[in-house]
Parts: C-alpha cells; sequence; structure tokens
C-alpha cells in the first residue's frame, strides 16, 4: 500500500493517514468499532571505542497496530505489511480474539476531539546533518572525557543515538491525527583510576534538536563525575540530612510517576491510593506532567489513542491534586483522559505513561542547599530503585556522594546505604534549586532532604 518512493514528509503523512482511513473502513464492515495506529520510524546507533567506530546501526520500522471494540469486549493485532490483504487479516485477527476478551463496561474508543496544541516536535537539521558528522560527535564526546583528566583510563562507550518517526491514530469516532517527532542524545561510560582504586562515571543528554547537543559537555561531565569519587570511602552510620543531585532525584520520580497512574491507584498498587486531596509532600513540592512543555522530549501534540496532550498538576504545594489517565482509566474514575494513553510502538496496547514528569525548580542557587548542614550526605548516585515499594514507600539503596562538612563538599563516600520511606521523604524535603535538568523525560532540580538513615561503616 505505501511505496517506498513516499516515505517522508507530506506525502508519509497523506498515506498513513490513508491507510488508517482503510482499515476503519474495514473494520467497521465487520460491525465493530475500531483504531489504526500507524508509526513509522528510523533509529540510528552509533559507538566509537578509542576514537574509532564500534558499532553504527541503522533500523527503519512501520507498522500498523489495530484495536476493536466488539460492544465492550476488545481486540488487538498488527502487522509490519501495509498492505491491503494483511491489514484485512489483521483486522480479522483482532475481531475473532475480541469474542474471547472479558466484558469490561470500561472499553471503548475516546471522542473525537476538535484540535490539537500545536508544536515544533521535528527537526529537519537533524535528518539532514550527515552520518560522518554524527560520528565526530561520538568521537568529541570520548575526546573531550580524555582530555579533562589523566586519570581517565578506560573509555567503555562513548556513542550518539536518535530516532525519527511518523505517527497516525484514526479511529471509528471521527479521530485523525498525524505528527512527526525526533530526538537524538549523546552518552560516555567510562572509568578513572589512581592509586589502584577505580570509579566509574558517565554522563548522557538527550535533545528533540541536535543544534543543542554539546559534546564537550557531555565528555567533561562523564569524566568529572568518575574523577570527584576517586579515594572514596565509607560514611559513618546514623541519619544524615542529604542533598540530591537532579540525576538522582529523577530516579525517585520515576517511582512516584508509576504511583500517579490512575492504573496503579485503581489496582492498589500506589502509595497514593485514597490520599487525593490530601497533604502528601513538602509545601515546597510542585509535580508536574506536560506533554506540551517546550523542547521536552516526550512532547506530542497527542497521545497513544489520539487524545490531545496537556499539563498536568500532579501534587502542588504539596497537595495531591490528582492522577495520570488514559481513556480506560478515565471511564472507570468517571472523569477526562489526560492524554497519557502511551504506546511504545504499533505492537503495543495504550497504557497511563507519564510525558514530560518534572518538579517544579525553586530560586535557591543549588550550592547554597547545604552551606548551613554540619554534617550530611551530597548524593551523586543511587542504586536499586527498583526495589523500593510503591505501595509502602519504603526504600533501601546503595549510594555514592561527597561527604558535606561545616557547609563544603569534602570527602568522596561509597559503599553505603540510604534509606527511608518515599512519604517521609517527600514531606522532608526543605531545600529545592533553581537548576532543573533533565534526563530523558524526567527532570528535576537539586533537592535538600531533612534526614535519611545512612549506612557505613
Amino acid at each position: 500500500m505505501i511505496k517506498p518512493e513516499v516515505i517522508g514528509g507530506l506525502k508519509l503523512k497523506d498515506e498513513l493517514l490513508k491507510v488508517g482511513r482503510w482499515a476503519i473502513e474495514q473494520a467497521r464492515s465487520q460491525g465493530v468499532e475500531a483504531e489504526a495506529f500507524l508509526l513509522h520510524s528510523e533509529d540510528l546507533t552509533i559507538e566509537v571505542r578509542d576514537g574509532q567506530v564500534d558499532t553504527l546501526k541503522q533500523a527503519e520500522e512501520i507498522g500498523i497496530g489495530v484495536r476493536v471494540f466488539q460492544g465492550n469486549r476488545m481486540g488487538f493485532s498488527f502487522t509490519t505489511a501495509l498492505n491491503q490483504p494483511a491489514i484485512r487479516e489483521a483486522i480479522e485477527r483482532a475481531v475473532a480474539g475480541a469474542r474471547y476478551t472479558a466484558d469490561d463496561e470500561y472499553n471503548g474508543l475516546p471522542e473525537a476531539v476538535e484540535g490539537y496544541p500545536e508544536m515544533a516536535t521535528y527537526d529537519e537539521d537533524m535528518e539532514k546533518t550527515e552520518l560522518e558528522t554524527k560520528v565526530e560527535m561520538a568521537r568529541q564526546v570520548e575526546a573531550e572525557a580524555r582530555r579533562y583528566d589523566k586519570r581517565i583510563k578506560v573509555v567503555e562507550s562513548s556513542g550518539y543515538e536518535e530516532s525519527r518517526y511518523s505517527l497516525a491514530v484514526v479511529n471509528s469516532r471521527g479521530t485523525e491525527a498525524f505528527q512527526r517527532g525526533a530526538y537524538c542524545g549523546l552518552y560516555i561510560s567510562l572509568m578513572a583510576e589512581e592509586n589502584e582504586q577505580v570509579q566509574t562515571g558517565f554522563a548522557v543528554e538527550a535533545r528533540r534538536h541536535i543544534k543543542d547537543l554539546d559534546p564537550a559537555r557531555v565528555g567533561t561531565e562523564g569524566a568529572h563525575n568518575a574523577i570527584r569519587l576517586l579515594g572514596a570511602k565509607s560514611a559513618p552510620s546514623r541519619p544524615l540530612p542529604c542533598v540530591l543531585e537532579p540525576y538522582v532525584m529523577t530516579s525517585f520520580l520515576r517511582v512516584l510517576s508509576n504511583s500517579l497512574s490512575a492504573d496503579s491507584v485503581q489496582k492498589g498498587k500506589s502509595m497514593f491510593k485514597g490520599k487525593l486531596g490530601q497533604t502528601v509532600a513538602s509545601s515546597q513540592v510542585t509535580l508536574v506532567d506536560d506533554g506540551t512543555y517546550e523542547r521536552g522530549i516526550a512532547s506530542f501534540p497527542f497521545d497513544g489513542e489520539g487524545w490531545p496532550s496537556q499539563r498536568t498538576v500532579l501534587i502542588e504545594q504539596g497537595e495531591l491534586k490528582g492522577f495520570l489517565y488514559d481513556s480506560y482509566t478515565a471511564r472507570k474514575d468517571r472523569t477526562t483522559s489526560t492524554g497519557n494513553g502511551m504506546r511504545g510502538s504499533f505492537r503495543d496496547l495504550p497504557s497511563v505513561g507519564n510525558t514530560n514528569f518534572y518538579m517544579l525548580p525553586g530560586t535557591v542557587a543549588p550550592e547554597r542547599l547545604w552551606d548551613d548542614i554540619e554534617r550530611g550526605l551530597y548524593v551523586t548516585e543511587v542504586m536499586g530503585m527498583h526495589t523500593a515499594n510503591p505501595i509502602s514507600g519504603d526504600f533501601s539503596l546503595g549510594a555514592t556522594g561527597i561527604m558535606i562538612e561545616k557547609g563544603k563538599l569534602t570527602y568522596p563516600v561509597r559503599g553505603v546505604t540510604v534509606a527511608g520511606n518515599l512519604f517521609d521523604f517527600l514531606r522532608d524535603i526543605e531545600g529545592i534549586g533553581s537548576n532543573l535538568r533533565f534526563y530523558g523525560a524526567t527532570g528535576s532540580p537539586t533537592v535538600r532532604v531533612k534526614s535519611l538513615s545512612i549506612g557505613g561503616e
């Protein structure tokens, strides 16, 4: 159905929507409501080692996922062959599958909407930039890391990645949506060595526009993160005030974003169940999910169901204001979708997920957050966040960092644990920096917490 010469630009938009409309017509002829989700993607991965290209992968994929509703029963199928026989077969499989699924009164398609927020999600410059230029960016990251300090002994990987995609959603309720998107990134992983002690470091940067990438910054940051931990030792076991770098705080926010999903709440798997309208955090804390955030890598006019993206305030000045919804969970709570019906591929059904999820920054310079701490820990990395209990909120994590003594960062620390409870953690936030930084689609400033239990010597 789609010929190779139409892959790209306006022609692809016309063709994807045309295929989507045809699929819906075929499904409706079988007496079902239907949705077609079409995706064309082009991905590139480059890794260099010692200045030489170690990996270069280019992948292209196109496909359609078809969701049908026969009454309150849902069926789903997909195909990577966009020709009429293959799509017709996928529809037939979806319809057949619907006969065997449970009758669920909350199943159904979202209604059509009048329009979508306008935003620039595609970067023409990324598409036009030569492959060799992208290889050179990866080389530059590695070179800058080695230039930073002679104690950088091994660069495990230094790379560039990009994804460019076109997405269309068409359904039998009248929805027709199309948009192109792109994002790219640089990363490095390395090791520093001194006096037979080895420390690792990494850095990553993801952007919507290739011109916003800074290879020198990524390489320097990765090296700095390893060098600052050389000579690390353990810390005393005791409760200490802690200051968390933005990267560390985003790890906590990812756990919180899952608990702020209406799906988790409805299934009883969220620490926030039954707490709507209550104070759940310090008055300094405001958490937002924003699918319209300017230049956010998860910004898009609509979600995987064709519902408009929006800015949703979840916790405002400490008070729990709401949850993230797709159309299914919204029907369960008799509310409206927040535009968070996410899909990673045409192979996937929509489910609740976050877009650009972040903590609003404060007004304090980050380095001022510890200048009155007599003894504390500046946390630079945590490990094992997946073990945090999303219902009770309890966590115990491996950590590295730098000791704070009399308002100064003194010696590096490793081999310690940081433990606490997410409820207490949120309520004990007593300082938020002005330096909002995103790691992927999750962002945070530097954050100061009144006390966490440190396990060391």
